[in-house]
């Protein structure tokens, strides 16, 4: 019998994901973290990007499009609570590319009163929404 984790995926609205996984990655700041069952104990916050669950008997990852948020790592539970999951067959590509072209045009325009920190948020969240849909396509074909 494979060794196993719990993991637990949490937005501000719901519950995304709840099960046992073999391996997890998730998008840490200073780089992706892999983390497996009995793993050292750790507190840390992770950036827009996609979670990758391998799921205890399946041959795929299950993908999770995240906007950031944090990680806790138990030896035998795995959480991460997040503003916004989305499970990646869920995202819509037409809103990441529009949300990804209203981030740029801001940026691009200076004369604009506007938080470019804000802008920069959004065009990294739409940007790691359009690589987990791309992630999904290899894995799916």
């Amino acid at each position: 019998m494979a060794i196993s984790v719990h993991c637990d995926v949490v937005s501000a609205e719901e519950s995304i994901f709840s099960g046992v996984v073999e391996l997890a990655v998730f998008p840490g700041e200073a780089g992706e973290l892999g983390i497996l069952p009995r793993h050292t104990p750790l507190l840390t916050r992770i950036k827009p990007g996609t979670i990758r669950l391998k799921v205890l008997g399946q041959t795929e990852f299950e993908l999770v499009y995240v906007s950031g948020g944090m990680l806790e790592v138990q030896p035998n539970m795995i959480t991460v609570l997040a503003d916004t999951a989305i499970r990646a067959h869920d995202l819509d590509e037409a809103k990441a590319l529009d949300a990804k072209r209203r981030a740029e045009e801001a940026l691009a325009n200076r004369h604009a009163e506007m938080d470019y920190a804000t802008a920069e948020a959004e065009l990294a969240q739409a940007i790691a929404q359009l690589q987990t849909i791309q992630r999904l396509r290899k894995h799916t074909h």
